[in-house]
């Protein structure tokens, strides 16, 4: 399990750091972080380039980067020195074999629910509705989500066009039965036309099921509960749930995706106490999504996001943090 390699790589930093001097923690050098092209790794590596620059003294600078040529990069050229939000069930037989290389070092799980796939429902139709916790409850009440064209049938909305839980979502529908039960499977046909329907729906107060994501600023503005998908059967998914025209799916749960900052060798010897900063950074969806809402909403870029957050989280990123540190990135806003 990725848990004890990050047990067993923290173990690895910290001895890493153990013969360092004070003043060679202090010292961190050049610092390479990658920026990846999604709106919660871009604002999480903006605020690892002010916290590490202006309270651990490190001259950090942010590169273009993305899961597969990043995470290739850092294992066969050792750089860049850090990837803040590494989503690592796409690296992860790559990512073990780097990590018991010595190579690559997991830090802190960045998001510590993890990326969340599922079925979701407003807060206000599960909080009138508190039997509803899983998508089979939601599917005996097509009266509760009507379907945009035809009030008569229930609406499970489906991901967008192309995308690979267009398909899972879609077998898992047939899964569920949801025809049977009086619910059609509604093409949202874009990210943009899936947010739009949840946007919709909370306008008129209305119901709404279907498929959505976290971390995500549509879930920072509009408060939504995701449904017990149940347990995650890998063998089952890889058959059948993700499988196009799969002619029998079962009903199936998304597996957490685990996300992780991830840092080379060399910048565990080299940062000092700033590891210490790396090994610690984590927080909630909850968080992420309401400042991914606040970026659109401001249409800010993740630079003006990160002190937006450092100006108004303190009491989060201050738990990141040692006390001297946090008095310099104070002092610095």
């Amino acid at each position: 399990m990725l848990k004890k390699r990050y047990l067993a790589s923290a173990i690895v930093a910290a001895g890493l750091l153990g013969g360092q001097s004070a003043n060679a923690a202090e010292e961190c050098g050049d610092v390479t972080i990658a920026s990846m092209n999604w709106a919660s790794a871009e604002l999480i590596a903006e605020i690892d380039k002010v916290i590490l620059s202006e309270g651990y003294g490190c001259d950090a600078e942010l590169i273009s980067g993305d899961t597969m040529p990043t995470f290739t990069s850092m294992n066969e050229k050792g750089e860049p020195d850090l990837a803040p939000e590494l989503w690592v069930n796409a690296v992860r037989e790559p990512l073990d074999a780097a990590v018991d290389e010595g190579a690559l070092i997991i830090a802190a799980e960045v998001l510590s629910d993890g990326g969340e796939e599922g079925w979701w429902i407003p807060k206000y139709v599960a909080d009138a509705n508190p039997d509803i916790k899983t998508p089979a409850d939601a599917l005996e009440r097509p009266d509760l989500f009507p379907a945009p064209e035809d009030d008569s049938m229930g609406a499970v909305h489906n991901c967008p066009a192309g995308w690979n839980c267009q398909i899972t979502t879609g077998n898992l529908f047939k899964a569920y039965g949801g025809e049977e039960k009086g619910f059609e499977l509604v093409d949202t046909g874009s990210s943009a036309g899936l947010d739009g329907s949840i946007a919709k729906a909370y306008e008129r107060e209305e119901g709404w099921l279907g498929y959505y994501w976290s971390p995500t600023a549509i879930l920072g503005r509009y408060e939504m509960v995701k449904l017990d998908m149940g347990e995650h059967d890998k063998e089952e998914w890889d058959a059948c749930t993700a499988v196009l025209d799969c002619a029998e799916p079962k009903v199936n749960g998304w597996a957490k995706s685990e996300v992780f900052s991830v840092v080379t060798k060399e910048f565990a010897e080299k940062a000092g106490v700033a590891m210490d900063y790396i090994g610690t950074r984590s927080w909630e969806n909850s968080t992420v999504n309401t400042l991914l809402a606040w970026m659109a909403d401001n249409q800010a870029t993740g630079e003006e996001a990160a002190y937006h957050f450092l100006e108004n989280y303190e009491d989060v990123w201050g738990a990141w943090v040692s006390e001297e540190a946090m008095g310099k990135v104070k002092d610095s806003l």
